[in-house]
Parts: structure tokens; sequence; C-alpha cells
């Protein structure tokens, strides 16, 4: 691709560098240049102008943006229309976004004129929204670096992990001084996080803050359809021998983790029953503010794995915005 200034007679055909505006005749930038148009300016006195010439090989930013969109979204993901270099991808549905950023970067790093821009992995996202954005940064790409870009990712790297488990179970425990409101207001909040996904509470039980009475509801949750289940503890979980991830084995059940790089959010508990995971949410879960919670649940819905290995990269990244009104903030203070 050559761009520099060219006699504004000879430009037709080329590709208009920029915007160009004169009495009677118009050049719009990235668009072929009219023979009309280049007549019409070089009457008006526009003797020169910056245009683009491609040179054989040369792939138009368009063609090129659309390709490689083809080539980089997985399952779920959906090309838009390309335009000025540019090609969204949305998301098919509502879920989870999956990307492997080694993958992604190897494509970016190919050349300087190929750009893949995407959110962060593991977002969650709505049917429609744009999860990524190719663009090619001059009007052309030669088609060597636009082959190494495709050929770096040999299989697509991101996709769509839509929403699929949607029959969700609550067990909250009691204790004296737990406002009944509190409880309301938690099942509320829990109810509105789900709403996005197409997921609802189908079961929702009330017990002692003790392990026999947990693992009793926790068992009857999932004997009832529960697809996945969430404990709020009147008291945060403080060790796996604490009473909820007691009352999960007593169940049968397993603790697969407890604790996690994120803040709010330090206190979560994974685990499972059978096939049905099981969430000890932390405190910071009883509000809608972005927690880890969200980071777990999401994927879980997802029908995504989540291991120890997964909860420990989220250390960077995990210091999320404060919520003053959780039993014990970084400030310090008084607190649970």
């Amino acid at each position: 691709m050559r761009f520099g200034p060219v006699a504004t007679r000879d430009s037709a055909g080329l590709i208009a560098a920029h915007t160009v505006r004169a009495e009677g005749a118009s050049l719009k930038k990235g668009r072929p240049i009219p023979p009309e148009e280049a007549l019409r300016l070089a009457e008006s006195g526009i003797a020169e102008i910056l245009a683009v010439r491609l040179d054989p090989g040369d792939v138009g930013e368009d063609e090129a943006a659309a390709r490689l969109a083809r080539h980089l979204a997985g399952a779920g993901l959906r090309p838009e229309r390309p335009f000025t270099g540019r090609c969204n991808l949305v998301a098919e549905a509502a879920g989870v976004f999956v990307a492997e950023p080694d993958r992604i970067d190897a494509v970016n790093a190919v050349d300087e004129a190929i750009t893949v821009a995407t959110l962060p992995a593991f977002r969650p996202v709505a049917a429609g929204e744009m999860v990524a954005t190719i663009k090619i940064i001059p009007y052309a790409v030669a088609s060597a670096p636009l082959e190494r870009a495709l050929a770096s990712a040999a299989e697509p790297p991101m996709r769509l992990a839509p929403y699929r488990l949607t029959r969700i179970g609550v067990v909250s425990t009691l204790l004296p001084g737990l406002k009944s409101a509190t409880v309301t207001k938690t099942l509320r909040v829990l109810a509105e996080r789900l709403a996005p996904t197409g997921a609802r509470i189908v079961t929702e039980t009330r017990v002692r803050h003790e392990a026999g009475a947990v693992a009793a509801a926790i068992a009857g949750a999932a004997a009832e359809g529960a697809e996945l289940v969430v404990v709020f503890g009147a008291s945060a979980i403080a060790d796996r021998r604490d009473v909820i991830p007691a009352g999960l084995e007593a169940a049968g059940g397993r603790v697969e983790q407890f604790g996690m790089p994120v803040d709010p959010g330090n206190l979560l508990l994974l685990g499972a029953l059978g096939a049905v995971p099981v969430i000890g949410a932390p405190g910071c879960a009883r509000s809608p503010k972005e927690n880890g919670f969200d980071f777990v649940l999401h994927r879980l819905l997802a029908g995504l794995p989540v291991t120890r290995a997964d909860i420990v990269r989220l250390g960077v990244g995990g210091l999320l915005t404060e919520i003053p009104l959780r039993g014990q903030p970084r400030s310090g203070g008084d607190g649970e």
C-alpha cells in the first residue's frame, strides 16, 4: 500500500486518505475516488490530495477485518458487517464470554496493522452485546501478515458459553439477631442477579445455623431438582470446619475450595453434592454490587468448570470496589 500526495486529476480509482470538500464536490475518507469527483475537485482549484494506492496482494481494510473476524469467532459469536476497517463480534445469546488471552496476544503481535480488542475473559454478556472488535489500522493490509495472523490462531480463541443452569436452590441459615427482612432482601437481590441469565430460584429453605440442618437443606434442595445450590450463612464462613462446609460434607458432598483472592468475596466456599455445584456465599453476596460471588456464579451457570487453579488466577483484577455495608470492610473498625 502506498500512501501520499497525488495530483487530483490523477486520483480517480484511488482511496481518499482524508475527507475533502470543495464547492460542488467532496471525497469521503476511506472511499474510492469517483472520476467525476476528482475532476470537480481539480476544477475547484484543489491540485493535490492525499490518497492511497493498493499494491498487488493488498487486502482492503473491510475485507481483511471480516476475514479475521470470521476466523476468530468461535461458537455463539457472530461477526457484524464490517465498516471503516472494523468488524465487531457480538454474542448470539446470554452467557459468559470465554477468551484465550495468549492466542489473542499472538494475533496482535503479528503486525501493527492488525488489532483485536475483546472484553475481559469470563465477562457475563447479554444477547447482542459486542464482545470483540477487529480493526485494521491502515486502509489495507498486505496479504502476508494477514495470513500470518490467521495462522496464529489455528482454532478460534474466543467463544460464548451460553447459560445452561436454570434451577437454583437457596439455603439461608438463621441466628438470633438476623432479621427476616435481611433474608428476604438477600433472596430478592439474588433473583435480580439471576434474571439476565434466565435462571430462577425454585426452592428456598431457612434453617438453624447448625451443620445437621444445613446438610438436610442442601440434600433437600438437590432432591427437589435444584441444579445449583447457594447457601447464605447467618455468620460468615471462617474455616473449612465451620458450619456450612461441615454441613455440605455431612450431606455427602465435598468442599473443593474455601477462600478466593477477590475482595469483596474472600470468604466464598465452592463445593458440590454429586453433580450439583454448591456455593457457600460470602457476606458481600447479599449486596447487588459486583463481588467475587459473581465471578463464580456466572461461570457455573454457564456450565463452565471452576477449579482451584481458576480461582487462583482471579487475584489480578480481584480488588473490586468496596461494599461499605459488609460486615468487615477493608478499612478496619468494628465488624464481625
